[in-house]
């Protein structure tokens, strides 16, 4: 005798907008929170519960399908071993099936009558509202990648963060929609962490970042655990700890995702290349930068990947990063290479990237004897960003003094300081 389909199944994946692969990523995901590793869930898989070929999944497969519907597996449809749909009930005992009809008959007449106006019953959360927020994430990237540090990106970002908590609170919602709502929460607390660390401001941002933290573990986001973990590497960087970047850049370098894809390999590698800068390691330098290289010459271009990975990393910010560390190191000449190769790849809405890559090429081309030459590069810098942004008003107000005492008294140096106080004038 056939197997009838498992029409239970079919109606709840319907309904929840999921395919065959989606469910079957989702499981695996849940599965992974189970157990510490991926699932091997596949399509196929999937569409074997809905053809009845397989009527109970394994437990932990069951426990994670539980986990991301928020039902349980007799209410999706499948048998337990030792009956099948047509087996007939026990005597004394209820009908499995009639009970499974019943609970499931149940529960849609609860999801109508939440949706039902006029009721008092919780609203439903869906995909819909982890949508929206996800809007708003691309708006704060895009911001940041504008202006960068500044103290409303980083206070609007916690904001954002601090919604998407309270819609976990709103209502109803699949384990599916609930673990999405954490990974915004992580999301948006870790550009307002990135926002502080480029403001310089580094005790508010380890408070961003042991909240991101936990927010990430809740949702399982593999993506948003790198960004933090590499956000914490590049702010111990810039603190000067560069052990504690290196320890925290691991953390990132080590999560499955870099094996599953090369680009967070190469990123990983590329920050990696930074802080061996900052501890003036010239053999990690150069392993770490071919390494990146090489990973990102591997990158699938048409793989997904989130909106923050694709709105920066690319061979500019490689570049850049390689830039970082060699100016780190006192090697300008291979600094310089890197600026020039940074700034004709950058992308135009990259106007913080821009701004602190020019005032690195001008640091680099003053300390080979260049005074003329970094002077005009470095009065390329946008007033905005000279004054505004933290990290790159530091570095103009070091390049002034460096140029201070390398020609005193020159005209270059008094073109400079005329030109700084333009700025302030604006300002």
């Amino acid at each position: 005798m056939d197997t009838p389909r498992n029409r239970v199944l079919e109606a709840w994946m319907a309904e929840h907008g999921y395919s065959s692969n989606s469910l079957a990523d989702a499981v695996n995901s849940a599965l992974e929170r189970l157990t510490g590793r991926p699932g091997g869930l596949d399509g196929s898989s999937v569409r074997a519960w809905k053809a009845g070929r397989v009527t109970w999944p394994k437990s932990a497969t069951r426990k994670a399908l539980e986990d991301v519907s928020g039902l349980p597996a007799v209410a999706l449809g499948f048998v337990p071993r030792g009956r099948t749909p047509s087996s007939p009930a026990p005597p004394q005992q209820e009908d499995p099936d009639m009970k499974r009809r019943t609970l499931v008959g149940g529960i849609a007449a609860a999801a109508v009558a939440a949706a039902a106006p006029g009721t008092a019953s919780p609203r439903r959360i869906g995909m819909s509202d982890v949508n929206r927020l996800n809007t708003r994430f691309a708006e704060i990237i895009a911001s940041d990648h504008r202006h960068g540090g500044q103290l409303g990106i980083e206070q609007q970002a916690a904001a954002l963060a601090d919604e998407a908590l309270n819609l976990q609170n709103a209502g109803s919602a699949t384990q599916r929609v609930r673990s999405s709502l954490y990974a915004s929460a992580a999301a948006f607390r870790s550009s307002a962490m990135w926002a502080a660390i480029d403001g310089r401001r580094y005790d508010v941002a380890k408070a961003h970042m042991r909240e991101a933290q936990a927010l990430a573990e809740m949702s399982g986001d593999q993506a948003i655990k790198f960004r933090i973990w590499s956000h914490a590497g590049a702010m111990y960087r810039h603190m000067g700890r560069p052990a504690d970047a290196l320890a925290a850049n691991d953390v990132a370098r080590n999560l499955h995702i870099t094996r599953r894809d090369p680009l967070f390999a190469s990123l990983g590698l590329a920050r990696q290349a930074a802080i061996h800068g900052t501890a003036q390691d010239r053999t990690g330098i150069r392993r770490a930068f071919d390494q990146a290289q090489d990973a990102m010459l591997r990158a699938d271009p048409a793989e997904y990947r989130p909106v923050w990975m694709l709105a920066f990393y690319d061979q500019a910010e490689l570049d850049s990063l390689a830039l970082s560390a060699y100016l780190a190191l006192g090697d300008y000449a291979t600094a310089e290479f890197h600026a020039h190769r940074c700034l004709s790849a950058l992308r135009p809405h990259m106007v913080r990237s821009r701004a602190i890559t020019t005032t690195r090429l001008a640091h680099a081309q003053l300390a080979q004897g260049a005074a003329d030459a970094a002077t005009a590069t470095a009065m390329k810098v946008p007033a905005e960003a000279a004054t505004q942004h933290a990290r790159v008003s530091r570095m103009l107000q070091e390049f002034g003094a460096a140029l201070r005492a390398t020609a005193p008294g020159s005209s270059t140096a008094q073109t400079w300081t005329e030109h700084t106080a333009s700025w302030r004038m604006a300002a």
